[in-house]
C-alpha cells in the first residue's frame, strides 16, 4: 500500500510538471509577441536596404531641372500668345477703321479716326515713364505675378473691342503703354534666372550652392544662352500667328491693288510718310458684325489662356525669402537704383543698342512691309511679308546657340553687318506701285531682316544675362533699363512717322554703326578689366511683425522658455567686453540685420520688445546704468 501511495505521489508530480498552469503559458506568448513586436519596429524605424539616398536626392533634382525648363517653355508660350493676340487684332482693327465706308456706316459721328490717334499716342508716348515705377512694380508683385498682371492688361485691351467707344479704346490703349516695359522686364528677368535655378539644381552638391552663396563668374552662361534663344525661338512664332485674323477674315474683303494704289506715285525710298495718296477705301464690302464678334471672342480666349498659362504652368523666379529680401531694401532705393545702375560703363555704352534693337523691329513691321512691301505689292501681300519675317526671326533664333562655342560679339556684329547691308540697299531702291515681280526680292529681304533681329535680340538679352548673371538682385533693374530705352524707341518711331523714308533709314543707319563702335568700346574695356561702378545695393530690413517664420525663436516654446533665453542673453552681453559690445550696436543699427533678435535690441544694447506692434522698452534698472554709460 505505501509503495502505491508513493507512486501515486510522483505520478502527479510528474502531471503538475508536465502540464503548468495557464497563467503560464500566457506569460510566454506575451514575451513572445513583444519581441516580435519589438523586431518589426526595429526593422521599420531602421536604415532600409532597398532606399538609396543619394538616388532619390538625384531624382528630386532631376524634377526641379524638368520644373525649370517647363517654366521656360511656358513663359514663352504665354508671351507669344499676348503678343500674337495684341499685334493680330490691332492690326485688324486699324485697317477697318482706316476704310471710310467702315468708319460712315457704323460709326458716322464717332469720330474713329482720332480715337486711333490718342489710342497710338497711348500706347507709344506712355511707356516714357515706365522706368519710374516698373522696379517698383516688380519688386512689390514679384516677377511672375508682374507677368500675369501684364497679360490680364492685354486681355482687357482686347475685350475693349466688343464696345469701340472712346472711354473704352483710350484707356485700355494707356493701360497697354503702362504695362509694356513692366511685362519685357519681369520676362528677361524669369528668363535669366530660370538658367540660374537650372545651374544650381544641375550642380546641387558644389559647397556654393548649398550655402547659396553668389555663383562663380561665368558658371551659368551656358544656360542662359540657350534658355534666351528657345524664349525668342518660341516669342517671334507670335508674329506668324498675328497674321491668321487678316489672312482669314480680312484678305477676302479688301480691293484689288488697281483700286488701292490708284493714286501712289510711286514706292521705297523716295516717298515721304507711309504710303502718299494711299486710297482711303480698302474694304470691297464690310465683315459682317458676327463675324467679328467671333474672331474677336477667339482673341479672348487665347488672351485668357495665356494668363492661365503665366499663373499656373510657370514657377516662382525667386525663393520666398529672396522675395522678401528683394522688397525689404526700401522703396525709396528700390525708385532710384535703376537710375544709379546707369553709372555702369557696360550699361551707357549698351544704350545704343537698346535704342536700336527697338527701332528695326518697329520699321520692320511699319516701314518696310509698308512703304515698300504693301507699296509695291498691295495689301494683300502684307500678311505673307510679316509672317516670312516672323519665320525667319524664330528659326534663326536657334544660331545663338552656337555662342556656346563662339565669343559673345558675334551674334551682335553679325546682326549689325546683315541689317547694315540691307538698309544701304533699301536706301538706294525704289520703284513704281503694284509691281508683282518684286515679290521673290522683298521676302528675301525679309528674311535676311529677320536673320538680324534674330541674332540682335537674342545677342542683347544673352549678354546682359552675362554680364550680370552673378547678381541676381540687379537683374530686374537691368532688364528695366534695357526695355525703357526700347520704349525711346517706340516714341521716335511715332515721331518719325511722316519723315521721308531716306530720313528714316538714315537714322536707323547711325544708330546702328554708333551701337556697333558703343559696343566695341564697351568689349574692349571689358577685356581691359576696367573697373565697373555698381551701386551699392543696401541690406534687407526685416521686420519682425508679418514674417514670424524668419525669426530664430521657436514658436512652439513656453513663457517661461523665453523667458530663461532673454535672462542668459543679458547675462552673456554683461560678460562680453565693450568692443564686442560695440559691434552688436552697429549690427543693429545697420540696415538688413537678419536674426529679429538683433532688432530687439537698441542703440547701446538696450532690450527692447514687441507688444501690439509697436517697439517698446524694457524697463529695467539693471540695465539703466549701462544705458547711461
Amino acid at each position: 500500500m505505501m509503495e502505491a501511495t508513493e507512486q501515486e505521489d510522483l505520478i502527479a508530480d510528474a502531471g503538475q510538471f508536465v502540464a503548468p498552469p495557464n497563467g503560464g503559458m500566457n506569460e510566454l506568448l506575451n514575451v513572445g509577441e513583444e519581441d516580435n513586436i519589438q523586431g518589426q519596429m526595429e526593422e521599420f524605424l531602421g536604415p532600409q536596404t532597398q532606399y538609396n539616398e543619394e538616388e532619390e536626392e538625384r531624382k528630386y533634382y532631376r524634377r526641379k531641372r524638368l520644373g525649370v525648363i517647363k517654366n521656360v517653355v511656358a513663359a514663352s508660350l504665354g508671351a507669344m500668345m499676348v503678343y500674337s493676340v495684341y499685334m493680330g487684332l490691332l492690326q485688324m482693327q486699324l485697317i477697318l477703321h482706316y476704310d471710310m465706308t467702315y468708319r460712315e456706316v457704323k460709326y458716322s459721328n464717332l469720330g474713329l479716326e482720332d480715337i486711333d490717334r490718342k489710342m497710338l499716342m497711348g500706347i507709344n508716348v506712355t511707356p516714357i515713364i515706365g522706368l519710374l515705377y516698373t522696379p517698383v512694380l516688380i519688386r512689390f508683385l514679384g516677377t511672375k505675378w508682374m507677368m500675369f498682371l501684364a497679360s490680364g492688361i492685354y486681355a482687357l485691351f482686347v475685350s475693349t473691342n466688343y464696345w469701340e467707344r472712346y472711354y473704352t479704346l483710350v484707356p485700355s490703349a494707356v493701360a497697354i503703354g503702362v504695362a509694356i516695359v513692366p511685362l519685357w522686364a519681369s520676362l528677361g528677368n524669369y528668363i535669366t534666372r530660370m538658367a540660374q535655378q537650372y545651374y544650381e539644381y544641375v550642380n546641387y552638391k558644389e559647397e556654393h550652392v548649398q550655402e547659396q552663396k553668389r555663383l562663380p563668374k561665368g558658371a551659368c552662361h551656358s544656360y542662359i544662352i540657350i534658355f534666351q534663344s528657345v524664349f525668342y525661338l518660341i516669342f517671334n512664332l507670335s508674329l506668324v500667328f498675328a497674321e491668321l485674323p487678316m489672312r482669314l477674315v480680312l484678305n477676302s474683303h479688301l480691293h484689288e491693288n488697281k483700286h488701292i494704289l490708284a493714286n501712289v506715285k510711286i514706292c521705297g525710298a523716295e516717298i515721304k510718310g507711309m504710303i502718299p495718296g494711299f486710297n482711303t477705301t480698302v474694304l470691297t464690302n464690310l465683315p459682317r458684325s458676327m463675324l467679328l464678334i467671333k474672331v474677336e471672342s477667339v482673341l479672348m480666349g487665347f488672351a485668357f489662356l495665356a494668363m492661365i498659362i503665366f499663373l499656373v504652368l510657370c514657377g516662382p523666379a525667386y525663393r520666398p525669402t529672396e522675395e522678401i529680401d528683394l522688397r525689404s531694401i526700401g522703396w525709396g532705393n528700390i525708385f532710384q537704383l535703376p537710375f544709379k545702375h546707369l553709372r555702369d560703363y557696360r550699361l551707357r555704352l549698351l544704350c545704343p543698342f537698346f535704342i536700336y534693337s527697338g527701332l528695326e523691329v518697329l520699321f520692320a513691321i511699319t516701314g518696310f512691309s509698308l512703304s515698300y512691301g504693301v507699296c509695291i505689292l498691295g495689301l494683300k501681300h502684307l500678311w505673307l511679308l510679316i509672317v516670312v519675317y516672323g519665320l525667319s526671326s524664330s528659326i534663326f533664333s536657334a544660331l545663338s546657340l552656337f555662342l556656346l562655342r563662339l565669343p559673345r560679339w558675334v551674334c551682335l556684329v553679325g546682326g549689325a553687318a546683315v541689317h547694315a547691308v540691307l538698309i544701304i540697299a533699301l536706301l538706294a531702291f525704289s520703284t513704281k506701285p503694284d509691281r508683282p515681280e518684286y515679290l521673290g526680292p522683298l521676302l528675301v529681304i525679309s528674311v535676311l531682316w529677320g536673320l538680324g533681329t534674330a541674332l540682335n535680340k537674342t545677342g542683347v538679352s544673352t549678354l546682359l544675362g552675362m554680364l550680370y548673371a552673378e547678381e541676381k538682385e540687379r537683374l530686374d533693374f537691368i532688364y528695366t533699363i534695357y526695355h525703357w530705352w526700347q520704349a525711346i524707341a517706340i516714341f521716335i518711331v511715332y515721331l518719325w512717322s511722316d519723315l521721308p523714308m531716306r530720313a528714316k533709314l538714315s537714322i536707323l543707319l547711325a544708330t546702328l554703326l554708333l551701337s556697333c563702335y558703343c559696343y566695341c568700346v564697351m568689349e574692349r574695356r571689358v577685356a581691359k578689366k576696367v573697373q565697373h561702378r555698381l551701386p551699392r545695393i543696401p541690406r534687407p530690413r526685416h521686420k519682425v511683425k508679418g514674417y514670424r517664420y524668419l525669426e530664430e525663436d521657436n514658436s512652439d516654446e513656453s513663457d517661461s522658455e523665453k523667458s530663461v533665453e532673454e535672462e542668459n542673453d543679458e547675462n552673456l552681453e554683461e560678460e562680453m567686453p565693450s568692443a564686442d559690445g560695440e559691434e552688436e550696436e552697429q549690427d543693429a543699427g545697420s540696415v538688413g540685420a537678419d536674426s529679429p533678435r538683433v532688432w530687439r535690441r537698441g542703440a547701446g544694447g538696450q532690450q527692447h520688445r514687441w507688444e501690439d506692434g509697436h517697439l517698446q522698452g524694457a524697463e529695467n534698472e539693471d540695465n539703466s546704468p549701462r544705458l547711461l554709460q
